[in-house]
């Protein structure tokens, strides 16, 4: 098990998504579980309606699942870097510009979808791969320190924290 990390193994930035995440929880089984969810909740929308944005300016459904693939590819990498001990700060990443320079809406959903579980399983394997000592290490990332294990917690909240616009936002309104 994972355990959760502390403050000052990130960013508290990134606070609002770990504390997205139960202290019991085992983040491993909740990624695993989460994947599901998100085939459930993409699943509920159309190929058309995966353009729809819920506001001016917002990003629509394809590009808010498209974040959340290169957002989990970003942060396990770096999760990757420190755990073999890198020592060179990881950079940042702008996200609106990721999405901008993305093509999200010139894919379809269900490419998305499968793109978001060969993502996930990535994800589990490496994180599964982690023996204890790796999951404690620190680095440095957009300037920041993170742990492995921070890193984990990250992405599940981060994707909560989507899931949960994704309902409230996004499908009361198609």
């Amino acid at each position: 098990m994972i355990p959760k990390p502390k403050p000052g193994e990130y960013n508290e930035y990134f606070q609002k998504y770990i504390q997205n995440i139960s202290d019991q929880t085992d983040v491993l089984d909740y990624l695993q579980k989460q994947r599901q969810e998100v085939t459930q909740l993409f699943g509920r929308v159309s190929e058309g309606e995966a353009h729809f944005a819920y506001e001016p300016g917002k990003w629509t459904v394809k590009q808010l699942l498209g974040h959340m693939n290169d957002t989990e590819r970003i942060m396990s990498y770096r999760a990757l870097c420190i755990a073999r001990g890198e020592k060179n700060p990881l950079p940042g990443f702008d996200e609106n510009e990721y999405v901008a320079n993305a093509f999200f809406q010139e894919r379809t959903l269900n490419d998305l979808l499968a793109e978001h579980q060969i993502v996930r399983d990535a994800t589990l394997s490496l994180f599964s791969s982690f023996p204890e000592v790796s999951l404690s290490r620190l680095g440095n990332a957009n300037g920041s320190p993170v742990s492995v294990a921070a890193l984990a917690f990250i992405i599940a909240g981060h994707e909560r924290h989507h899931l949960n616009i994704l309902k409230e936002r996004y499908l009361v309104k198609l």
